[in-house]
């Protein structure tokens, strides 16, 4: 179990009123808040009915924890480089517009297919992907992203495309020969002890996991992951640590590769290797609410997991939750 050290009380201000922990899950419909500083726990809140053992969606979160996966791929071997065209482990790729796109290319968004991520547009290709996912259509995925145009070269511009993470998960499968959870198991969640199992979302049944999103995790095993990254990929154990991360993978990670035209948080300004970064802060960012900050420099890790309401349900008036986190989250990081 994680330790638990002092509890902490933060405090700050929105809309012109100041607000406690229960006010700020109340405002902004958090089911699940965690801190951990310097690994212990300090803050543990559930709501809406989330209890300790249930799991939830980590929608996007998971592309960073993937990304992590894939150093653990290099450090084994089963990936000699980043810079590896896809196609070698997807070759129903060939003579696409994949072709020439590396595992680099898709860790940071920049694969240069043409991709909507519109989630209100029915015919965007997000939800075609979507669709094919809800239809478990074996393969489907791999056959819509084969069809999809080319729009820019290679590495040259970001764009957010959760069907390039879904790629990279397939890659990974076929790199290691076994399936994602399989692997995430054995390099990553039960060496750092988790309390419960998690799992990935097939595509169809007996097909492959969904690398980049719908996954289920219980809150605290959300924070350990957390602090697996924040110990640069090394696990403690009884003989010492392990290293299951490359040296340097984290800091390549958090090492910007896009600056962001427009940011999806107030805190937020560039991408990495999947994982959205700001001022001191590695970012795993999901739809709906879920969050995984990572401080490296202060030890501290802040979870936050939200059911945040559909954009065609949010009222005009009503304030930015995302933003709202990250002022709590400062708060956080002032107690």
């Amino acid at each position: 179990m994680l330790p638990r050290g002092e509890e902490i009380a933060p405090r700050y201000v929105a809309g012109g009123q100041e607000h406690d922990v229960g006010s700020f899950m109340d405002r902004n419909t958090i089911v699940g808040l965690l801190v951990i500083r310097h690994g212990k726990i300090v803050l543990e809140r559930y709501g809406l009915g989330l209890q300790e053992h249930d799991r939830w969606s980590t929608m996007s979160t998971v592309k960073s924890m993937t990304a992590m996966l894939v150093g653990a791929a290099v450090r084994d071997g089963a990936l000699k480089s980043i810079d590896e065209p896809l196609t070698q482990y997807l070759p129903k790729l060939r003579n696409s517009a994949y072709e020439g796109v590396t595992l680099r290319h898709v860790l940071t968004m920049s694969s240069g297919t043409r991709w909507t991520e519109d989630y209100t547009d029915r015919n965007s290709d997000v939800n075609r992907y979507s669709k094919s996912l809800a239809d478990k259509v074996p393969g489907g995925v791999l056959a819509l992203m084969a069809s999809l145009p080319r729009d820019h070269a290679p590495g040259g511009t970001f764009l957010y495309n959760s069907g390039d993470t879904y790629l990279l998960g397939a890659a990974l499968t076929a790199a290691v020969g076994k399936p994602l959870a399989d692997y995430m198991s054995e390099t990553i969640w039960q060496p750092m002890g988790m309390e419960c199992d998690a799992f990935y979302t097939l595509e169809s049944d007996g097909g492959q996991e969904i690398g980049g999103s719908r996954a289920g995790i219980v809150l605290r095993d959300f924070g350990r992951f957390g602090q697996f990254v924040l110990n640069d990929g090394v696990i403690d154990g009884p003989d010492g640590g392990k290293r299951v991360l490359p040296e340097g993978w984290v800091t390549a990670a958090a090492t910007p590769a896009f600056t962001l035209v427009t940011q999806p948080v107030s805190d937020i300004t560039h991408y990495g290797f999947s994982w959205w970064l700001g001022d001191g802060v590695m970012s795993a960012l999901g739809h709906a609410g879920q969050r995984i900050d990572v401080f490296r420099d202060e030890g501290l890790v802040v979870v936050t997991l939200g059911a945040f309401p559909e954009p065609m349900y949010v009222w005009p008036g009503d304030h930015h939750r995302r933003n709202e986190v990250v002022e709590f989250t400062k708060a956080v990081r002032a107690t």
